[in-house]
């Protein structure tokens, strides 16, 4: 970690044209969900803070977009090796602020490296069209431009990756950037811009600023930046893409999810019982990729919910830090109490709770943010805990009569971000691919997490937009295409 962070994880700055600089307004603290100890403080941004950035942004822009293509993802290629060489204290500073634990923190570093990656290959990413005698003497050729500043609005589940679905693209396209991350997790935000300030862009073409709802709602309403993208509930995406629309820009807003996984009798159950009880439980089930509601076929439901009871007895609730720890804090206490609302709605709805984490506790982290992993049987398609989104560790199981049957629950949710499929038969495999309502889909696989080169799916109330993140989508969003036509007649 450079000085420069360590000197500031006290109080979180922000990073406008070269320079960390102070937020106009005083925030709140950063916790530890572990201990529940403040780690640090974080101001909230201004408008008059935004306006900074976005006009700094704007010069910065009519410098850069003018760069050589090649020229502009040099310092990305600096940034990959700088997150490689930093990876550890990165995660181990991640899940201070976070609380999943080490493992999973690295997962989601290695993903949003992957992204960083990806966009190095901006030359052929930004490649539209040619077709030479479209008409009688005439070549008409297609060119994608960058459009000026962009910003985006990220959640505090995955402080490391979700910036980097974005960020890497929009400079490496020829755009200038502004991240605006979660209050609740800012000092990875801060360490990521350590690490940007060494890899060489320069100034004013990505910068940072904290805060909370007003933070969002200047960016929202500045006539300067071109468009923004946002990952996080639902009800706030929805917000964030009317507001944004309304006022002229581009929007891509992923929202919330309610995910299901369906194991049919020709499944592996013990390989399916395994893999559906890490997607629900993986980083506390404060992920929108969370597989929380697993339909099972009758004549195998028995037997899976045993496999999934014994499963999920050998998870290890704690401190993420502490080695052998498979479910870490959640990110706040009003969180817990949230997810524990929850737990107590499904008792009241009828369902069994067939484990229940409510009473776990952590030898020396008494002020932490712990719940262990709640199982249901026998939830109904109906219930709140099988409709709403939890984003906690608590896991559904639903018995249905057949393939048919478990793809109507599925597609019966207003959600639909990501589903799973767990099956030996192809023709199941095939019903599922054409039939099931979701963005991403996975068969044998519990997360259905596309990787950097495709971009990350969403549809229904999982998504407001047409674009999505990473990949050609994003390209596309931080571009618009100029058709050029020409004739050159012989005289």
């Amino acid at each position: 970690m450079s000085s420069q962070t360590e000197l500031q994880h006290g109080t979180v700055r922000n990073y406008v044209d070269g320079e960390w600089t102070t937020p106009a307004a005083d925030g709140e603290d950063v916790t530890n969900p572990a201990t529940g100890e403040s780690i640090a403080r974080v101001g909230y941004s201004s408008a008059g803070d935004v306006d900074e950035a976005v006009t700094t942004g704007q010069d910065a822009f009519e410098e850069w977009h003018r760069r050589p293509v090649e020229e502009r993802i040099q310092p990305l290629f600096e940034l990959k090796q700088l997150l490689e060489e930093h990876q550890d204290d990165l995660a181990a500073l991640l899940v201070e602020e976070h609380g999943k634990t080490v493992g999973e923190a690295k997962g989601e570093l290695r993903r949003g490296i992957e992204n960083v990656e990806t966009a190095c290959g901006i030359p052929t990413l930004m490649q539209a069209g040619h077709v030479e005698n479209a008409a009688p003497a005439i070549d008409e050729t297609a060119v994608r431009k960058p459009l000026g500043v962009f910003a985006a609005v990220t959640p505090f589940n995955f402080p490391g990756m979700i910036p980097l679905w974005f960020l890497p693209y929009a400079v490496a396209t020829g755009n200038s950037f502004i991240l605006k991350p979660s209050e609740q997790t800012p000092l990875t935000a801060e360490y990521l811009f350590d690490l940007i300030d060494r890899a060489g862009f320069p100034d004013g073409v990505v910068q940072l600023v904290h805060g909370s709802v007003d933070t969002v709602n200047a960016i929202l309403e500045h006539d300067g930046i071109e468009g923004v993208s946002f990952v996080g509930s639902t009800p706030v995406a929805e917000t964030i893409y009317e507001t944004a629309a309304a006022n002229g820009k581009r929007v891509q807003a992923q929202g919330g999810a309610k995910n299901h996984v369906i194991v049919t009798e020709s499944a592996d159950l013990e390989f399916a019982a395994e893999k559906t009880v890490g997607s629900a439980l993986a980083c506390g089930g404060e992920r929108c990729l969370a597989n929380d509601v697993a339909v099972v076929e009758e004549s195998v439901y028995e037997e899976f919910v045993d496999l999934v009871r014994e499963e999920v007895e050998r998870q290890v609730v704690g401190n993420g830090l502490d080695e052998g720890t498979t479910i870490g804090a959640l990110i706040s206490a009003d969180h817990e109490q949230r997810v524990r609302n929850y737990v107590e709605t499904g008792v009241q709805e009828g369902a069994e709770l067939i484990h229940d984490g409510r009473d776990v506790t952590v030898e020396g982290h008494e002020g932490g943010n712990f719940l262990g992993p709640c199982v249901f049987r026998d939830v109904t398609s109906d219930m709140v805990i099988a409709r709403e989104e939890i984003f906690g560790p608590v896991l559904g199981l639903l018995p249905a009569s057949g393939i048919e049957e478990a793809i109507d629950v599925l597609n019966e949710s207003e959600f639909g971000n990501a589903a799973s499929l767990f099956t030996g038969s192809g023709a199941d495999a095939r019903r599922f691919r054409h039939r099931a309502e979701a963005g991403n889909l996975a068969v044998n696989a519990g997360t259905a997490a596309p990787m950097a080169f495709f971009h990350f799916g969403g549809r229904k109330d999982s998504f407001f937009g047409d674009l999505h993140a990473q990949a050609e989508d994003v390209v596309r969003f931080y571009t618009d295409e100029t058709i050029y036509i020409e004739r050159w007649p012989d005289a």
